[in-house]
Protein backbone atom coordinates (compact mmCIF):
# COMPACT_ATOMS: atom_id res chain seq x y z
CA UNK A 1 0.00 0.00 0.00
CA UNK A 2 0.99 3.01 -0.80
CA UNK A 3 0.31 6.83 0.53
CA UNK A 4 0.04 7.97 -2.55
CA UNK A 5 -2.55 10.58 -3.56
CA UNK A 6 -3.61 10.44 0.02
CA UNK A 7 -4.06 13.82 2.65
CA UNK A 8 -2.67 14.01 5.94
CA UNK A 9 -3.35 16.44 8.11
CA UNK A 10 -0.47 16.70 10.50
CA UNK A 11 -0.39 19.10 13.78
CA UNK A 12 3.11 20.54 14.38
CA UNK A 13 4.40 19.58 11.29
CA UNK A 14 6.58 22.90 10.89
CA UNK A 15 10.06 20.40 12.57
CA UNK A 16 10.66 17.45 13.83
CA UNK A 17 8.93 14.43 14.29
CA UNK A 18 5.89 15.76 12.27
CA UNK A 19 7.72 16.75 9.24
CA UNK A 20 9.61 13.93 9.18
CA UNK A 21 6.16 12.23 9.10
CA UNK A 22 5.70 14.22 5.79
CA UNK A 23 8.30 14.00 4.28
CA UNK A 24 8.00 10.50 4.14
CA UNK A 25 4.66 10.76 3.06
CA UNK A 26 5.52 12.86 -0.04
CA UNK A 27 8.15 10.68 -1.21
CA UNK A 28 4.82 8.76 -2.10
CA UNK A 29 3.56 12.05 -3.63
CA UNK A 30 0.80 12.59 -0.86
CA UNK A 31 -1.02 15.76 -0.06
CA UNK A 32 0.05 17.22 3.26
CA UNK A 33 -1.77 20.03 5.26
CA UNK A 34 0.83 20.96 7.75
CA UNK A 35 -0.87 22.77 10.88
CA UNK A 36 1.16 24.61 13.32
CA UNK A 37 1.93 28.03 15.21
CA UNK A 38 5.36 28.92 13.74
CA UNK A 39 5.01 31.30 10.29
CA UNK A 40 7.92 33.48 11.29
CA UNK A 41 11.83 32.52 11.80
CA UNK A 42 12.30 31.35 15.28
CA UNK A 43 16.29 31.08 15.88
CA UNK A 44 15.60 28.88 18.59
CA UNK A 45 13.41 26.77 16.72
CA UNK A 46 14.10 26.21 13.18
CA UNK A 47 11.43 25.87 11.03
CA UNK A 48 8.24 27.45 9.80
CA UNK A 49 4.72 26.32 8.24
CA UNK A 50 6.33 27.95 4.75
CA UNK A 51 10.04 26.33 5.16
CA UNK A 52 8.15 22.73 5.71
CA UNK A 53 6.09 23.20 2.19
CA UNK A 54 8.72 23.60 0.54
CA UNK A 55 10.77 20.37 1.44
CA UNK A 56 7.14 18.79 0.84
CA UNK A 57 6.90 20.04 -2.54
CA UNK A 58 10.45 18.96 -3.10
CA UNK A 59 10.05 15.57 -1.87
CA UNK A 60 7.43 14.69 -3.96
CA UNK A 61 4.40 15.63 -2.38
CA UNK A 62 1.69 18.78 -2.24
CA UNK A 63 1.98 21.07 0.71
CA UNK A 64 -0.40 23.20 2.49
CA UNK A 65 0.54 25.54 4.91
CA UNK A 66 -1.89 26.72 7.62
CA UNK A 67 -0.82 28.78 10.80
CA UNK A 68 -2.96 26.98 13.38
CA UNK A 69 -3.03 27.27 17.08
CA UNK A 70 -4.66 23.78 17.84
CA UNK A 71 -5.94 25.07 21.36
CA UNK A 72 -8.19 26.98 19.68
CA UNK A 73 -11.53 25.86 18.31
CA UNK A 74 -12.29 27.81 15.44
CA UNK A 75 -8.73 27.76 14.13
CA UNK A 76 -8.85 23.77 14.01
CA UNK A 77 -12.20 23.92 12.11
CA UNK A 78 -10.93 26.83 9.52
CA UNK A 79 -8.18 24.66 9.31
CA UNK A 80 -9.69 21.10 8.83
CA UNK A 81 -12.03 23.07 6.50
CA UNK A 82 -9.84 24.47 4.34
CA UNK A 83 -7.79 21.23 4.09
CA UNK A 84 -10.89 19.44 2.40
CA UNK A 85 -11.47 22.58 0.03
CA UNK A 86 -8.31 22.64 -0.82
CA UNK A 87 -7.44 19.03 -1.44
CA UNK A 88 -11.12 17.47 -1.51
CA UNK A 89 -10.97 15.03 1.50
CA UNK A 90 -8.66 13.96 4.45
CA UNK A 91 -7.33 10.30 4.56
CA UNK A 92 -5.07 10.46 7.89
CA UNK A 93 -4.76 12.61 10.97
CA UNK A 94 -1.56 12.51 12.71
CA UNK A 95 -1.66 14.01 16.13
CA UNK A 96 1.68 15.06 16.62
CA UNK A 97 2.14 18.48 18.32
CA UNK A 98 2.80 18.61 21.77
CA UNK A 99 4.00 20.81 25.04
CA UNK A 100 6.43 19.24 27.31
CA UNK A 101 7.62 20.55 30.51
CA UNK A 102 10.27 18.18 32.73
CA UNK A 103 9.48 19.83 35.75
CA UNK A 104 8.15 18.58 39.63
CA UNK A 105 4.42 19.82 40.97
CA UNK A 106 6.06 22.33 42.91
CA UNK A 107 8.42 23.79 40.34
CA UNK A 108 5.43 23.70 37.44
CA UNK A 109 3.01 26.76 37.21
CA UNK A 110 -0.48 26.98 36.43
CA UNK A 111 -0.03 28.30 32.89
CA UNK A 112 2.45 25.89 31.94
CA UNK A 113 0.51 22.67 33.29
CA UNK A 114 -2.68 24.08 31.35
CA UNK A 115 -0.44 25.00 28.46
CA UNK A 116 0.43 21.10 28.43
CA UNK A 117 -3.16 19.88 28.74
CA UNK A 118 -4.56 21.92 26.52
CA UNK A 119 -1.93 20.82 23.91
CA UNK A 120 -1.43 17.40 24.68
CA UNK A 121 -5.16 15.85 25.95
CA UNK A 122 -7.69 18.78 24.41
CA UNK A 123 -5.78 19.64 21.11
CA UNK A 124 -5.59 15.51 20.27
CA UNK A 125 -8.92 15.55 20.90
CA UNK A 126 -10.61 18.73 19.59
CA UNK A 127 -8.38 17.75 16.22
CA UNK A 128 -9.77 14.24 16.11
CA UNK A 129 -13.44 15.53 16.58
CA UNK A 130 -13.52 17.80 14.07
CA UNK A 131 -11.28 15.65 11.27
CA UNK A 132 -14.00 12.35 12.23
CA UNK A 133 -16.67 13.20 9.81
CA UNK A 134 -14.31 13.56 6.80
CA UNK A 135 -12.15 10.52 7.76
CA UNK A 136 -15.21 8.02 8.03
CA UNK A 137 -15.85 8.75 3.97
CA UNK A 138 -12.27 8.24 3.14
CA UNK A 139 -10.60 5.14 1.96
CA UNK A 140 -8.26 3.13 4.83
CA UNK A 141 -8.38 6.14 7.52
CA UNK A 142 -6.07 6.29 10.15
CA UNK A 143 -5.54 8.64 13.19
CA UNK A 144 -2.19 8.26 14.91
CA UNK A 145 -1.25 9.67 17.93
CA UNK A 146 2.70 10.74 18.63
CA UNK A 147 1.87 9.54 22.35
CA UNK A 148 3.05 6.52 24.56
CA UNK A 149 1.92 3.36 26.01
CA UNK A 150 -0.07 3.58 28.83
CA UNK A 151 2.68 1.87 31.09
CA UNK A 152 1.24 2.44 34.41
CA UNK A 153 4.40 2.48 36.50
CA UNK A 154 5.02 5.20 39.42
CA UNK A 155 8.45 5.94 38.26
CA UNK A 156 6.87 7.43 34.73
CA UNK A 157 4.66 9.88 37.31
CA UNK A 158 6.53 10.98 39.75
CA UNK A 159 9.44 12.66 38.27
CA UNK A 160 7.00 15.40 36.23
CA UNK A 161 3.02 14.42 36.78
CA UNK A 162 2.13 17.38 34.88
CA UNK A 163 3.97 16.31 31.04
CA UNK A 164 3.07 12.17 31.65
CA UNK A 165 -0.55 13.23 32.84
CA UNK A 166 -0.95 15.25 29.73
CA UNK A 167 0.98 12.77 27.47
CA UNK A 168 -1.03 9.80 28.66
CA UNK A 169 -4.07 12.08 27.68
CA UNK A 170 -3.41 11.71 23.98
CA UNK A 171 -2.95 7.97 24.46
CA UNK A 172 -6.01 7.73 26.32
CA UNK A 173 -7.70 9.20 23.07
CA UNK A 174 -6.15 6.37 21.37
CA UNK A 175 -7.88 3.84 23.68
CA UNK A 176 -10.93 5.56 23.69
CA UNK A 177 -11.43 6.37 20.33
CA UNK A 178 -10.17 3.07 18.66
CA UNK A 179 -13.21 1.05 19.97
CA UNK A 180 -15.81 4.48 19.48
CA UNK A 181 -14.62 4.80 15.28
CA UNK A 182 -14.11 0.89 14.51
CA UNK A 183 -17.81 0.34 13.16
CA UNK A 184 -16.93 3.74 11.26
CA UNK A 185 -13.64 2.06 9.91
CA UNK A 186 -11.47 4.53 11.19
CA UNK A 187 -8.02 3.14 12.51
CA UNK A 188 -6.62 5.29 15.41
CA UNK A 189 -2.95 3.88 16.84
CA UNK A 190 0.05 5.21 18.86
CA UNK A 191 3.73 5.46 18.11
CA UNK A 192 6.23 5.73 20.39
CA UNK A 193 10.11 6.15 19.90
CA UNK A 194 12.33 3.65 22.00
CA UNK A 195 15.16 6.12 22.22
CA UNK A 196 15.71 10.37 23.09
CA UNK A 197 14.53 11.58 19.41
CA UNK A 198 16.80 14.37 18.24
CA UNK A 199 14.32 17.43 17.81
CA UNK A 200 14.55 21.17 18.53
CA UNK A 201 11.96 20.81 21.34
CA UNK A 202 14.19 17.86 23.03
CA UNK A 203 17.58 20.22 22.99
CA UNK A 204 15.14 23.41 24.81
CA UNK A 205 13.74 21.23 27.65
CA UNK A 206 16.57 18.44 27.82
CA UNK A 207 19.29 20.86 27.13
CA UNK A 208 21.67 20.24 30.19
CA UNK A 209 22.07 16.58 28.89
CA UNK A 210 22.51 17.52 24.96
CA UNK A 211 26.54 15.92 25.59
CA UNK A 212 25.79 13.09 26.83
CA UNK A 213 22.42 12.05 25.31
CA UNK A 214 22.33 9.68 22.62
CA UNK A 215 19.70 9.73 20.25
CA UNK A 216 18.04 9.10 17.02
CA UNK A 217 16.76 11.21 14.41
CA UNK A 218 13.27 12.00 13.57
CA UNK A 219 13.39 9.08 10.63
CA UNK A 220 13.01 6.34 12.51
CA UNK A 221 9.38 7.77 13.91
CA UNK A 222 8.53 8.47 9.76
CA UNK A 223 9.09 5.37 8.57
CA UNK A 224 7.54 3.30 11.60
CA UNK A 225 4.83 5.57 10.84
CA UNK A 226 4.68 4.64 7.47
CA UNK A 227 4.09 1.48 8.64
CA UNK A 228 1.15 1.79 10.49
CA UNK A 229 -0.81 4.40 7.67
CA UNK A 230 -0.39 1.80 5.18
CA UNK A 231 -1.94 -1.07 7.06
CA UNK A 232 -5.74 -1.99 6.77
CA UNK A 233 -7.62 0.33 8.74
CA UNK A 234 -10.28 -2.61 9.47
CA UNK A 235 -7.91 -4.77 11.24
CA UNK A 236 -4.88 -2.32 12.59
CA UNK A 237 -6.59 -0.65 15.15
CA UNK A 238 -6.25 0.19 19.22
CA UNK A 239 -2.25 -0.23 19.43
CA UNK A 240 0.26 1.38 20.63
CA UNK A 241 3.26 0.78 18.71
CA UNK A 242 7.33 1.18 19.59
CA UNK A 243 9.21 2.46 16.57
CA UNK A 244 12.10 -0.21 16.63
CA UNK A 245 10.00 -2.80 17.58
CA UNK A 246 7.46 -2.19 14.98
CA UNK A 247 10.02 -1.78 12.35
CA UNK A 248 12.15 -4.70 13.27
CA UNK A 249 8.69 -6.88 12.81
CA UNK A 250 8.25 -5.83 9.39
CA UNK A 251 11.91 -7.17 8.60
CA UNK A 252 14.51 -3.66 9.40
CA UNK A 253 17.54 -5.05 10.88
CA UNK A 254 19.71 -1.85 9.80
CA UNK A 255 19.00 1.01 13.05
CA UNK A 256 22.67 2.51 12.81
CA UNK A 257 21.47 4.84 9.78
CA UNK A 258 18.73 6.59 12.18
CA UNK A 259 21.57 7.08 15.05
CA UNK A 260 21.98 10.95 15.65
CA UNK A 261 25.93 10.17 16.81
CA UNK A 262 26.73 7.30 14.19
CA UNK A 263 28.42 3.93 15.71
CA UNK A 264 26.51 4.39 18.85
CA UNK A 265 25.72 0.62 20.40
CA UNK A 266 22.42 -0.46 20.83
CA UNK A 267 22.74 -0.84 24.64
CA UNK A 268 24.56 2.64 24.51
CA UNK A 269 21.19 4.41 23.40
CA UNK A 270 19.07 7.05 25.61
CA UNK A 271 15.64 5.39 26.28
CA UNK A 272 12.51 7.66 26.20
CA UNK A 273 10.20 8.22 28.88
CA UNK A 274 6.96 5.94 29.13
CA UNK A 275 8.60 2.62 27.81
CA UNK A 276 6.69 -0.53 28.42
CA UNK A 277 8.26 -3.52 30.22
CA UNK A 278 6.64 -6.11 27.95
CA UNK A 279 7.73 -4.43 24.75
CA UNK A 280 11.46 -4.34 25.90
CA UNK A 281 11.60 -7.77 26.64
CA UNK A 282 9.58 -8.56 23.28
CA UNK A 283 12.39 -6.09 21.44
CA UNK A 284 15.44 -7.35 23.27
CA UNK A 285 14.00 -11.52 22.34
CA UNK A 286 13.98 -9.95 18.53
CA UNK A 287 16.99 -8.11 18.29
CA UNK A 288 18.61 -11.89 19.93
CA UNK A 289 17.00 -13.84 17.41
CA UNK A 290 17.97 -11.46 14.23
CA UNK A 291 21.43 -11.03 15.40
CA UNK A 292 21.62 -15.10 15.30
CA UNK A 293 20.00 -15.64 11.84
CA UNK A 294 22.44 -12.73 10.36
CA UNK A 295 25.22 -15.14 11.51
CA UNK A 296 23.92 -18.39 9.99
Amino acid sequence: MSLRGKVLFITGASRGIGKAIALRAARDGAYVAIAAKTADPNPKLPGTIFSAAKEIEVAGGKALPIQCDIREEEQVRKAIDLTVKTFGKIDIVINNASAISLGGTESTDVKRYDLMHSINGRGTWMVSKYAVEHLKRAENPHILNISPPLSMEERWFSPFPAYTIAKYNMSLCVLGMAGEFRPLGVAVNALWPLTMIETAALRIADGANAETRRSRTPEIMADAAYHVLTQDASTFSGNFCLDELLLRKSGVTNFEKYNNTPGTALEDLTPDFFLDAKQLEELDALRVKQRESARL
